[in-house]
Parts: C-alpha cells; structure tokens; sequence
C-alpha cells in the first residue's frame, strides 16, 4: 500500500496536476479528503513562510506528511508586486478575473512587461522541513489570451513562447511552469529518499 501524502490545497486544478506526477510513490490527498475545508492562514510575508505554515498547519490537523505551495507573479516594473499578495490583489475575495484587472490597469502601458512566476513548495516529513523552488520567466500580455489554466494563466506568457500558460494543455504547461519546476524537484527529492 503506498503511503498517503497530503497536498495542503482546496484547488482541485493543482491537485489533479500534481497527482499525475507522484502517483506511483504515493496516494495523493487534498484536504477535502479529511474534511478540512476552513482557510489556512497564510500570514507570512514571504512565499516560503506562508508554504511552510500551510505544510505544518495540515501536518498537525492530520499527521500526515504534507506539502504545501505559495505562488507569486513578480512583475518587474510593479517592484516585484503583486508578489506574496497575488491571489488577494485585488483584495480578499481572491478572485482571479479582478486580480488580473488590477494587475493590468495597474500597469497601464508600462513597456517594462517583463514578470516572473515563483513558486515555493514546502515538505513536511515528519520532523524534517525541506523546501523546493521553481521559477519560470515571461511577460505580461497586453490583453487576456486563452481560456485554460487558473489564477494569472491567461495573461502570462513564458519567455520563448509566443502563446499564455491558458492556451497551453496541462503537459505543456506542466513541463515549464514554476510549479512543475518545484513539483519535479519535490518528485525527485521524494524518488530518491524512497530508494
């Protein structure tokens, strides 16, 4: 039987994402699994912090070993907003059709386009805490392109790519994309230390 591994997330996008990868070392769950359906707080000021809080906030509820992921879009010429804040830029009602308007109007015509997404996900196992980082550069389109995908998809474009994350399939994205890069360093991490 494999062992149970917790993904402290309520999107079910992310979980479906991610249980393709681990699924031959571990029976993937989601918090509506164990009926925990209240927010988790994600107070800290870093996308490392509030990873890590999320992961030891689950780990204590269930005793389970968990991750948990925060993701940030970096725009540059925004001095990296709206940063830690992405999913309540436009404020707590974490709507992603608002962010984008913020975010978009907040940049007007600023030429400087140039973004990034980060995504930092945090493995509690145990006693032990090990965090995995994926960053994956681009820009911000002019206008919403594609209807795939969640949260920013729509206007991010990954440098070399002429197209957004939501005009890409899931296996193309995945293969790019920030947390496919820090879901990869997860995956190999627990590949090996399962040997």
């Amino acid at each position: 039987m494999k062992p149970i591994l917790i993904f402290a997330t309520h999107n079910k996008n992310k979980v479906i994402e991610i249980a393709a990868l681990v699924q031959d070392l571990y029976q993937l769950k989601s918090l509506a699994d164990f009926g925990l359906h209240e927010e988790i707080p994600e107070n800290e000021n870093t996308l490392e912090g509030n990873a890590l809080a999320k992961a030891r906030y689950v780990k204590s509820k269930t005793g389970f070993d968990c991750f948990a992921d925060d993701t940030g879009l970096l725009v540059d010429a925004l001095n990296g907003d709206p940063g830690v804040y992405s999913a309540r830029y436009a404020g707590p009602e974490n709507d992603a059709s608002n962010n984008m308007d913020k975010l978009m109007m907040t940049l007007g015509s600023n030429s400087n386009r140039n973004a990034h997404f980060k995504t930092v996900v945090a493995l509690v196992q145990g006693t032990r805490e090990t965090l995995f980082e994926g960053i994956v550069h681009g820009r911000i389109a002019t206008q919403r392109q594609g209807e795939k995908g969640f949260g920013y998809d729509p206007i991010f474009i990954p440098q070399g790519f002429d197209r957004s994350f939501a005009e890409m399939s899931l296996e193309e994205k995945g293969a790019i994309s920030h947390r496919g890069k820090a879901v990869k360093k997860l995956v190999d991490y627990l590949s090996s230390s399962h040997d």
